[in-house]
């Protein structure tokens, strides 16, 4: 039997073992550089709901058979548009990722919409009444759209029908209009951020925004319930008519823009006037001034010859024999209504005579009475404003003498 050599372990080739944090890394570098695994939909129900202070959310999606964790950091938490609750069934948008230091493999949500009729509903209706409550569906706060905008925005799928009926009703009633469109996602997840910016980029170059959607389901038309696109609408500085879906269909982003319109080709016509009409309008403005400017002239014109009859020789003839007439008139009234105002104003006067003279101190001193006065002349009403031995004028009515007090007041 031949031997066996046996080899040192060294001289084997073994592979050298990597560390703990290489393999952590290596299946992070792995599972961030496989495609399938960036931006993934993933539909579960959400449980161990957990917020931390510094506003990142934590929670496990799962389904009947399996479970993932999920970390949805701050800044897309504020911009989900509906808060999470455990239970809710949502679907979410997403990557893929390991964290070494935990070794964990978890979902980075950057996305999440509800599933099923029940969650959006539940979800549309707090968002509504809490947009309600801040008053940002009262109708004092909607604007009107303006008459005549000289720029048009449409903020909607770049592709589709929607964009293009919009821009052909526009060029049609309102060609001299500038339009620009600012393409947005429409569906799906990344929607209300998509719709939010592209609101933000046109906003301030337009005089008036369309927000619009062609039909589609309730889950089609839920980026437009997000809160956050509600308020990006309602602080925008121009006028906001929204197009969702059809008539039927009711949104969020309703409530709070300034005009909701059935289709997006109403609202296209709204914001627009239309040419033709403009053209009927201006016709029959131009006409109407016409016929006034003519009336205004033929008028003119009538008082220009009056003028002319009045300073002609017949004219001015004619002009004093009418106001010689008048003269001759106006002296015949005044002849007869003269003695009759003369006597009405003579038996006027003779009645204030007579209750002047009722009130005249002349007629108390012709019934008997007599009027004490001091030197100076001021009269003495009362005995005890004298004194014994005051010199005093007594007045009659056909004269006065002058008496000496000898003895002081006596009581009646």
């Amino acid at each position: 039997m031949d031997s066996i050599q046996v080899l040192p372990e060294s001289q084997v080739g073994a592979p050298k073992p990597l560390t703990v944090s290489q393999l952590a890394h290596l299946l992070r570098d792995t599972v961030r550089g496989n495609p399938l695994l960036a931006r993934v939909l993933v539909r579960g129900e959400v449980s161990n709901l957990q917020a931390a202070p510094a506003g990142h959310v934590f929670f496990t999606l799962k389904d009947a058979d399996s479970q993932i964790s999920c970390t949805l950091f701050r800044e897309d938490a504020e911009l989900l548009g509906f808060d999470l609750d455990d239970g809710m069934d949502v679907t979410a948008s997403g990557d893929v990722d390991v964290f070494p230091r935990r070794g964990s493999v978890q979902l980075v949500v950057r996305a999440a919409t509800p599933a099923g009729v029940g969650a959006f509903w539940a979800a549309y209706q707090r968002t509504r009444k809490k947009l309600a409550a801040e008053g940002l569906f009262d109708s004092a706060r909607k604007r009107s759209l303006p008459r005549f905008p000289r720029t048009i925005g449409v903020v909607t799928s770049e592709i589709g029908a929607v964009v293009h009926d919009i821009v052909t009703i526009l060029r049609r009633r309102f060609p001299s209009a500038h339009v620009i469109v600012s393409p947005a996602l429409v569906q799906g997840p990344g929607a209300p951020a998509s719709l939010r910016r592209a609101l933000a980029v046109v906003a301030d170059r337009v005089d008036v925004v369309i927000v619009a959607r062609g039909g589609g389901s309730l889950e089609d038309l839920w980026c437009f319930n997000d809160e956050g696109l509600a308020r990006t609408v309602a602080a925008c500085r121009v006028p906001v008519v929204s197009a969702i879906g059809h008539e039927t269909d009711v949104t969020i982003v309703d409530f709070v823009a300034d005009v909701r319109a059935a289709t997006p080709s109403a609202a296209a016509e709204l914001v627009s006037p239309d040419r033709e009409e403009l053209e009927v309008q201006v016709d029959g403005a131009g006409e109407t001034l016409v016929r006034q400017i003519r009336q205004v002239l033929r008028s003119a014109q009538e008082g220009i010859q009056g003028l002319g009859e009045q300073i002609s020789p017949r004219g001015l003839r004619r002009g004093l024999d009418e106001n010689r007439d008048r003269l001759e008139r106006i002296r015949a009234a005044l002849w007869v209504a003269g003695p009759r105002e003369m006597a009405r104003h003579r038996d006027r006067l003779d009645g204030f005579g007579q209750r002047l003279d009722v009130l005249s101190p002349l007629a108390t001193l012709r019934r008997g009475y007599a009027i004490a006065e001091r030197e100076d002349g001021r009269i003495v009403a009362r005995a005890a404003e004298v004194d014994t031995g005051e010199g005093l004028a007594v007045r009659f009515q056909d004269g006065r003498i002058h008496v000496v007090v000898d003895q002081e007041q006596e009581e009646l």
